[in-house]
């Protein structure tokens, strides 16, 4: 026990999880009523589905990346 510095190959602590919990939630969020809302705009005929299906996926990325984050 002479060297109490911590290990380099450490998991992060718990305010950087619980951090990068809160944006990937935040994020998430976002995504998620940009996506709602861009289709039913898209549905309606003002604009195409690519955005809707590119914030659906950021939106699913955003929600597994918070679940490793938290398991």
């Amino acid at each position: 026990m002479t060297d109490l510095s911590p290990r380099p190959g450490r998991t992060p602590s718990r305010r950087s999880r619980e951090d990068r919990a809160y944006k990937l939630v935040l994020a998430g969020g976002a995504a998620t009523v940009i996506a709602v809302v861009t289709f039913v705009l898209a549905i309606v005929g003002v604009m195409g589905f690519g955005v809707p299906v590119i914030a659906a996926l950021v939106a699913v990325l955003c929600g597994w990346m918070f679940r490793r984050t938290v398991a």
